[in-house]
């Protein structure tokens, strides 16, 4: 794979890497929503996913270690508990999908994204108990075969009572628990060869400056600015992948 790619290509990834970083650490999602639309058509839609859960090791790892005090421990570790073993499965799943199936996949959840993000944002009753403990199972199974559900994630937490840094703090923690798994499965079943390994190290170290940058923003950005433009990116891309997959 990476005897394709050329040193722009690379060079594309690291400063589309560093910016989805530091999107994320603004927001909570980002970098595994944008990166799928710079890696897939340089690696192929089938080694996104992968590379992507094999990146966040590093990206949500920089994010716990910038947003250390504001994570809420007990939400973190019920959705964790919950969603590692169905990880597993939604994992496991991908595996089976060719390149245009993944294109499709990937494409489709862009797009259907935007509104669910929207429609859980209405939420006005908090998830708690047995409903938060669903939750995190559901998003286990979702976040194993797909790339960018952090977008759910952060949906759940905030329905479940979480507000401002502590839903960015808590994703991170939550998410770099579930790359770990994720990552493991991916390994196990032959989808993370030496050269995904490569390119997802790329990724996650270009990213990683990001959340500390973002730490600095969190204030000064207006987050409704910045959801308007990752719906919009996030729409176009996922279109385009799907014209892809239906080639």
């Amino acid at each position: 794979m990476l005897d394709q790619v050329t040193a722009i290509q690379f060079a594309l990834v690291a400063l589309c890497a560093l910016g989805a970083g530091t999107l994320g650490g603004i927001a909570g999602y980002g970098t595994g929503l944008l990166m799928p639309l710079v890696l897939a058509p340089i690696v192929g839609a089938d080694a996104v996913v992968p590379i992507i859960g094999a990146s966040a090791l590093l990206t949500n790892g920089s994010r716990v270690v910038a947003f250390w005090n504001d994570i809420d421990r007990r939400r973190a570790l019920i959705v964790a508990v919950m969603a590692i073993p169905t990880c597993f499965i939604g994992a496991y799943g991908y595996t089976f999908l060719s390149g245009r199936g993944a294109s499709i996949l990937i494409g489709s959840f862009l797009i259907v994204m935007v509104p669910l993000r929207l429609a859980l944002k209405r939420l006005s009753a908090q998830l708690s108990g047995r409903g938060l403990f669903a939750a995190g199972a559901g998003y286990g199974l979702l976040v194993g075969g797909t790339s960018g559900s952090g977008v759910v994630l952060l949906s759940i937490l905030m329905a479940s009572g979480l507000n401002g840094r502590a839903v960015v703090a808590t994703d991170a923690v939550i998410s770099m628990t579930l790359g770990v798994a994720k990552t493991g499965a991916f390994q196990a079943f032959g989808a993370l060869p030496l050269s995904s390994w490569i390119m997802a190290l790329l990724v996650g170290l270009s990213a990683t400056p990001g959340a500390f940058i973002a730490k600095r923003l969190t204030e000064a950005l207006p987050i409704h600015i910045h959801n308007a433009i990752l719906d919009a990116a996030i729409i176009c891309g996922g279109a385009i992948l799907i014209a892809q997959g239906l080639r």
